[in-house]
C-alpha cells in the first residue's frame, strides 16, 4: 500500500530549522527531492543528518546562477509542495519567490520556514534554537529554582517549526482540492516555540501567574521526580493521597503524613517540601521496577524515568514495532519508527538516506530530460 501522500511531489529547500518536515512528507510517501548547494558535496553526512534525511531524494543545485534557477523553476512547475528555510527576501531577490512560482504553477502551496518570520523587527536576525529557545520564553521556565535557566534537551524548537509546517502544508493541500489554488505559508519559529508555553501563558493572562522554574517538579506541583537505588522514577503526589500514605506506613516511613491535617489539600499543597521530604526517604529505599510495579497495580500513574539503553529494549515499543532498521551512509543501524500508525495508507520510515547529489542524474536526466553530456556540463560548471 501506498502512503496517504504518494504521488505528491515535494522541494526540500531547507537546512537545519526545517529539514525534519521534508522528512514527514518522505514517511508519508511523497517523492521528496532535497535540494542543497553543490559545495555541500564536501562535507560528511553526520548520523542525525541521515536520520532527516531518510527516505528523500538528493540533488546539488546552485541557485545563484542563470542556469540554476532556470532548473529549478522547472522543478517547481511539476511539485505540488516547496519547503524552503532561506532568508527573508532571498528567493524573491532570485525572482524565485511563491509571487513568481505561482505564476508557474498557480497548484504550487510553498512552506517558509524562518527563525522570526518574513516580516517584523526581528525578521533578519540571526538563530539558532538556543536563540530560539530563548526568546520564545521555553528557556525562562525550564531548569531548577535556584540555577540560571535550561535550554530544552535537543533542537525542540527547529523539531516543533517542521511540525507546524507539515500541519500547515496538509491544511493547505486539503483547501487546494476545493479551490484548485495553492497558498504560501509563513512559519516563524520564535513563534511556535511560543506556542508550546500553553499553561504559562494561559495562566499569565488569566490569573497573572508568572510561572517559576521547579526542576523536577511539574508545574501544578501534581508530580515529582524522585530518587531510587538504581534510579529515578515518576509519582504522584496527590492522587489517592490515603493508599499513599498506608503504603508508606506499611513500611514504617510515613512519618507524621497520617496525621488528619495532612488529608487536606490545600495543607499539602502549602507545606510540599515536607511532603517531598518523606517521599524521597521512600523511594531511595526501593528500586525503580519494584515501585513502578506497584503503583501500576495500584492504579497510580507512576513511570521510570527511562535510559537511553532501556528505552531500546522497551517491550511495549518491541511488540508494536516502533524501531526501524534503517542505513545511515552505510552502515545498518536503528531510528525510531512510525509514531503514527494509519490502517489504509501506512507511514512508513525511509530506509536509508541519499548521499549529497546522489539523484542529480535520475532527476536531471529522467525527470528533467537534460542530457547527459549537458549534466557533465553543469557538473563541470559548478551549477549542479
Amino acid at each position: 500500500m501506498g502512503g496517504v501522500l504518494t504521488g505528491y511531489r515535494v522541494l526540500d529547500l531547507t537546512d537545519d530549522i526545517g529539514v525534519f518536515c521534508g522528512r514527514l512528507f518522505a514517511d508519508m510517501g511523497a517523492e521528496v527531492i532535497r535540494i542543497q548547494h553543490p559545495q555541500s558535496t564536501v562535507i560528511e553526512q553526520s548520523a542525525s543528518d541521515c536520520y532527516l534525511n531518510l527516505g528523500k531524494r538528493s540533488i546539488t543545485l546552485n541557485l545563484e546562477t542563470d542556469r540554476g534557477r532556470e532548473i529549478y523553476k522547472k522543478l517547481a512547475e511539476d511539485a505540488d509542495i516547496i519547503i524552503e528555510t532561506c532568508p527573508p527576501g532571498y528567493l524573491d531577490a532570485l525572482e524565485l519567490g511563491y509571487p513568481q512560482l505561482r505564476r508557474l504553477n498557480p497548484r504550487l502551496v510553498m512552506a517558509s520556514l524562518t527563525g522570526f518570520g518574513q516580516n517584523g523587527l526581528y525578521r533578519n536576525y540571526k538563530l539558532s534554537d538556543l536563540t530560539l529557545s530563548a526568546l520564545g520564553g521555553q528557556m525562562y521556565v525550564c531548569g531548577e529554582a535556584d540555577m540560571p535557566p535550561l535550554k530544552p534537551f535537543g533542537n525542540q524548537t527547529y523539531y516543533t517549526a517542521s511540525l507546524y509546517a507539515a500541519i500547515g502544508i496538509m491544511l493547505a493541500i486539503q483547501e487546494r482540492h476545493a479551490s484548485g489554488k495553492g497558498q504560501h505559508i509563513d512559519i516563524s519559529a520564535f513563534e511556535c516555540a511560543a506556542a508550546t508555553l500553553d499553561h504559562v501563558l494561559v495562566r499569565y493572562f488569566y490569573e497573572g501567574t508568572v510561572a517559576k522554574r521547579q526542576g523536577s517538579l511539574h508545574w501544578n506541583k501534581a508530580f515529582r521526580i524522585f530518587p531510587c537505588q538504581d534510579g529515578d522514577i515518576l509519582l504522584s503526589l496527590f492522587q489517592q493521597w490515603d493508599t499513599l500514605v498506608e503504603l508508606l506506613a506499611a513500611e514504617g516511613m510515613a512519618d507524621d503524613l497520617t496525621e488528619p491535617k495532612w488529608r487536606d489539600t490545600g495543607t499539602r499543597r502549602q507545606h510540599l517540601d515536607h511532603v517531598i521530604v518523606v517521599l524521597e526517604r521512600w523511594t531511595r529505599k526501593h528500586k525503580v521496577a519494584e515501585l513502578v510495579e506497584l503503583g501500576q497495580f495500584m492504579h497510580f500513574p507512576w513511570a521510570a524515568v527511562t535510559s537511553i539503553p532501556e528505552l531500546l529494549e522497551n517491550p511495549q515499543c518491541k511488540e508494536r514495532g516502533f524501531f526501524a532498521e534503517v542505513e545511515y551512509a552505510g552502515r545498518k543501524g536503528t531510528c525510531p519508527g512510525a509514531a503514527i500508525k494509519l490502517s489504509g495508507s501506512p507511514w512508513q520510515v525511509g530506509e536509508h538516506a541519499p548521499a549529497v547529489g546522489a539523484d542529480n542524474e535520475e532527476v536531471y536526466q529522467k525527470q528533467l530530460g537534460i542530457s547527459p553530456s549537458e549534466v557533465a556540463r553543469l557538473k563541470r560548471d559548478s551549477i549542479i
